[in-house]
């Protein structure tokens, strides 16, 4: 049985539905059956949601999200991590249910967890990010992706926030996250270009037009946060795979960097659809095994002497691999 302060927790953090919807969000999407699939993602992290501030037991949240399909489970999880993130830093929370959702069954849906702690900080003041981050000794890839937290922050501030942080192009104030205070802005970035992935309904056209809205400095990161998501999600078919990588321009290797970190992410949780592997070849010009063999020798554990992320170091590693402005593997 739901306790009271589940109830109200629900309440206060839980969005319907209805609103994560594209009809709800007021996007002008078509309704199609594509557009369908795609809207299933957020109502799949609602879901996920709802059974980790419901669960009284981690064993049995576990139950429900494994019933999720598999190509909509991560979405699940992250829902679950958004969840157990707020019981944690909340008075009265045990602190530990994200670390062991995250080192536990989780853990093939490492990345995507990372997103749910962003979830969870666009629904808590400030001062309690301090809180967010657990303690993941012996997990792989902890901190160096905790910068996706940050990302997943950026991806709801623009979904649910869409005129602020979308048509007026916000710019959050920068935040010390993993110590690099003015790498914030751009983690964030990624995620507004997953988000402007969802907010145009996967169609190409639209999404490169709102990309050329925002500001040059800024597109890169967007790109990136396109290609992982159009890789990662899905949403489009080939022709429109296509139209997207030609309209990304100078931005193809942003592109396809965001290709290789959704598929690094796919194939850590051990499934990758169809349209996973169709992304890949159209917009990085990779199969499945030469995105993960990339991501794997490019990897950068170590924070640099000037500061910068460990993340952002190994995203550089990866665009470096594409020649330029060709969106293909340099020989």
């Amino acid at each position: 049985m739901t306790s009271l302060l589940g109830a109200l927790r629900k309440v206060l953090f839980a969005p319907s539905l209805a609103s994560v919807g594209f009809e709800g969000r007021g996007f002008g999407i078509p309704p199609t059956t594509a557009t369908a699939r795609l809207e299933s993602i957020p109502q799949s992290v609602v879901c996920g949601f709802e059974w980790g501030i419901d669960a009284p037991a981690l064993w049995e949240a576990e139950r429900r999200l494994d019933m999720v399909e598999p190509e909509m489970r991560g979405f699940a999880y992250e829902g679950a991590a958004m969840a157990f993130t707020i019981l944690d830093v909340m008075p009265g929370g045990r602190k530990d249910r994200t670390a062991e959702l995250m080192s536990g069954p989780g853990r093939p849906h490492l990345f995507l967890t990372y997103i749910g702690i962003g979830f969870a900080m666009a629904r808590l003041p400030r001062p309690l990010w301090k809180k967010v981050l657990p303690e993941l000794d012996g997990v792989p890839y902890h901190p160096t992706m905790s910068w996706l937290a940050v990302d997943g922050y950026g991806f709801d501030r623009a979904y649910f926030v869409t005129r602020k942080w979308v048509d007026e192009q916000f710019v959050p104030a920068p935040y010390a996250w993993a110590g690099a205070p003015s790498y914030f802005a751009r983690a964030c970035d990624q995620g507004v270009g997953r988000a402007l992935w969802f907010i145009n309904g996967a169609d190409p056209v639209k999404v490169a037009a709102a990309m050329n809205r925002f500001p040059a400095e800024r597109r890169p990161d967007l790109w990136s946060g396109v290609g992982l998501a159009s890789t990662f999600a899905g949403g489009c078919d080939q022709r429109g795979l296509t139209v997207l990588h030609e309209a990304a321009g100078e931005h193809q290797d942003e592109l396809g960097l965001g290709v290789v970190f959704a598929v690094k992410a796919r194939t850590f949780s051990s499934f990758v659809p169809p349209h996973t592997r169709r992304a890949a070849r159209t917009l990085a010009g990779l199969s499945i095994e030469e995105a993960v063999d990339l991501a794997d020798r490019t990897e950068v554990a170590e924070n640099a002497a000037d500061g910068t992320p460990a993340y952002e170091l190994w995203r550089q590693n990866i665009r470096e691999a594409f020649a330029p402005s060709a969106g293909r593997l340099s020989a």
